[in-house]
């Protein structure tokens, strides 16, 4: 919800068009009445920066429009992001998911670990055990949609979800969902999530492989340009500066990207899309190793945070992402790509003119441009299929807001102290120039004088000094100050001889 007003010189009354753009796109035109204040509301498309603009139409006589628009930068924040973690049963690595989503405050998270499995029978009567019943059908029916990831750490299929729930758990994914797979050795055996109807949602099937093997997590060649896995602690030393795993999950026909890889150059972490939703699958139960320092321990907080927000669709992790910024009057241009070389950008500025900026490589998957601009205003930035908006220089300038030409904003000041304002030439009603420009005498005056008369201006002299210069020269230097020196100590020596 946000307010905005149009004013107008004078008296001026009635209505005007307000255009409404977003992100460069117009929404909406509103009908404002002059002079008063008018109710905006706007829907924020994504998250991260958005640029409202409410523009008018010019008018003739104006001097500028660079006061017939308006800008709200406005930052899109996703609040209370829902995550249903399901844990197939205890183990070391339960808690390290828990702590981890539980200490983010934007993150609701219901949690289930199955203690009961529906094998395990011992002939305690079920209304004497404390167990809380599984809600499957109130979590994977009525409120999957809800849900903005789920997490299976180390499920197996043994039927406590029907069969049919994992048809509604794909079509969840399909349809924008997010899916994050932390796999143990129960991906590997009979009881595999793999075997169900979600195989069409995974990135990758099970080899029925377990490797236990110690193994330093590395990055691959994607994981060094991809933004979940760049720059991660420790990971730019060889072998990387973290501790070591003992297990990785083996997997055949991956699909999507591989960006870590385990023991044997197996798949460690894979990332992928599933139409319009994301799936992510961890090969390993040992990450838990990280959290606990063992060997050092390593960056789990970082590792499994940027895998939970990619999968939530975190503008900051998209692999393919164009950003620009004005600082002060500099535009800069920040590109984030999986390719090698992403091309120059093209740049269109407030007054429509066209430049081309080259895009430096930073470092790995991240290339940087910048330029320095005269304009202020919104800038249009474009890079292959992507674009950006910026504005540069200061938002809603004070000095724009009200152009036009007046005496009274400096006339109490100058009269307070015995001056004058005067126009140089004078001016028609909109603006024009009607009389050639005239200017007054300018004469000195004393400093309590009047300094100002019909036909001329004074400048007010004082009694104050000015130190322009200093100029030292040394007393007793070169050969004069030898022979003085000289003079000197013969004196001394005649007077103590007699």
């Amino acid at each position: 919800d946000m307010t905005y007003r149009v004013i107008a010189t004078g008296d001026q009354a009635g209505q005007v068009d307000v255009r409404v753009s977003i992100n460069g796109e117009q929404v909406s035109v509103e009908r404002a009445t002059i002079g008063q204040t008018m109710p905006l509301q706007v829907t924020v498309p994504n998250a991260g920066r958005n640029i409202i603009e409410l523009a008018i139409d010019h008018e003739p006589g104006e001097l500028t429009d660079a006061n017939n628009r308006a800008i709200a930068l406005v930052d899109g924040i996703r609040e209370n992001l829902r995550v249903l973690l399901v844990s197939g049963e205890p183990h070391a690595g339960e808690r390290t998911w828990r702590n981890l989503l539980k200490s983010d405050a934007s993150v609701d998270l219901v949690h289930f670990t199955i203690l009961r499995p529906p094998e395990k029978q011992d002939g305690t009567p079920i209304n004497e055990l404390s167990l809380i019943a599984f809600p499957t059908r109130e979590l994977f029916v009525e409120k999957i949609k809800d849900f903005d990831l789920i997490i299976f750490d180390r499920y197996q299929h043994r039927d406590v979800l029907p069969i049919l729930y994992y048809d509604y758990i794909s079509e969840y994914v399909e349809k924008g969902g997010a899916l994050l797979i932390a796999a143990g050795p129960e991906y590997a055996g009979e009881s595999s999530i793999a075997r169900t109807p979600l195989m069409s949602a995974l990135p990758a099937m099970p080899s029925g492989e377990v490797v236990d093997k110690a193994f330093y997590p590395r990055l691959t060649d994607l994981g060094q340009r991809h933004p979940v896995t760049r720059g991660l602690d420790g990971s730019n030393t060889e072998p990387p500066h973290w501790s070591r795993w003992f297990r990785t999950i083996g997997v055949k026909n991956p699909e999507g990207e591989v960006v870590m890889k385990g023991a044997d150059n197996l798949p460690l972490l894979l990332l992928d899309r599933k139409g319009e939703g994301r799936v992510g699958m961890l090969l390993s139960d040992q990450g838990w190793l990280w959290a606990r320092g063992f060997e050092g321990g390593g960056p789990h907080v970082q590792l499994y945070r940027r895998i939970a927000h990619w999968l939530m669709k975190e503008p900051e992790l998209e692999e393919e992402r164009l950003t620009a910024d004005g600082r002060g009057m500099v535009l800069e241009i920040r590109r984030q790509t999986m390719s090698d070389d992403p091309g120059p950008a093209q740049v269109i500025t407030p007054s429509g003119k066209a430049l081309i900026v080259r895009l430096e490589k930073s470092e790995p998957g991240i290339f940087l441009g910048s330029v320095e601009t005269k304009e202020i205003g919104l800038y249009q930035v474009g890079n292959g299929d992507l674009t950006a908006l910026a504005h540069v220089g200061p938002i809603n300038a004070p000095e724009f807001t009200d152009v036009i030409s007046t005496e009274d904003r400096l006339k109490a000041p100058v009269e307070a102290t015995g001056g004058s304002v005067r126009r140089l030439a004078a001016t028609s009603a909109l603006g024009g120039i009607t009389d050639g420009v005239t200017l007054p005498s300018i004469v000195p005056v004393r400093s309590s004088g009047v300094a100002s008369g019909a036909d001329w201006i004074g400048l007010r002299t004082t009694d104050d000094s000015l130190l322009k210069a200093v100029s030292r020269v040394p007393l007793f230097g070169g050969f004069l100050g030898l022979g003085l020196l000289l003079l000197a100590m013969g004196s001394m020596w005649y007077r103590e001889g007699r």
